[in-house]
């Protein structure tokens, strides 16, 4: 049974997981559900050798994608998962390299606008060493009259 916060947010992993697991975007890289709260979501991204740049470390584009699906979802807990949302901007700031780790992603929103949502998100490994910090604004496309974003 899935409840519904009275905005429309989630309240069920089964839901947040049902969208991971079905978002083609998100799939590649093996992200997995590790908690959420209202507005919050943390995911952990599991070391996968085809995730390492030359080096030996994990790729930072993999850490920003892990940054703006943590937002998404985290905005999902707010709004329910058909709120149309993308991003818009994202600024990343690269703290420190992981090196053959998993690597947890918490994402947090800030404020939800009526039309842009503001957040933040760091990356970090599970011993606690903060790897990146993300700031990010999505916009809100609720009657998305162009039909530019449809559902499947």
């Amino acid at each position: 049974m899935t409840s519904k916060t009275p905005q429309g947010g989630v309240t069920s992993r089964e839901e947040l997981s049902k969208v991971l697991a079905e978002s083609a975007f998100a799939r590649i890289y093996n992200f997995t559900l590790h908690s959420f709260a209202s507005g919050e979501c943390t995911l952990i991204v599991p070391f996968d050798e085809s995730l390492e740049r030359p080096g030996g470390i994990v790729a930072g584009s993999v850490l920003m994608t892990a940054a703006d699906v943590a937002m998404w979802l985290a905005i999902m807990t707010r709004l329910g998962t058909d709120a149309m949302s993308v991003t818009t901007e994202m600024a990343t700031t690269f703290l420190n390299s992981a090196r053959r780790e998993d690597v947890r992603c918490t994402a947090r929103v800030l404020k939800l606008g009526k039309s842009l949502i503001y957040g933040v998100a760091e990356c970090s490994t599970d011993g606690g060493k903060r790897l990146t910090h993300h700031m990010i604004t999505y916009v809100r496309l609720e009657n998305n009259p162009a039909g530019l974003l449809k559902r499947a």
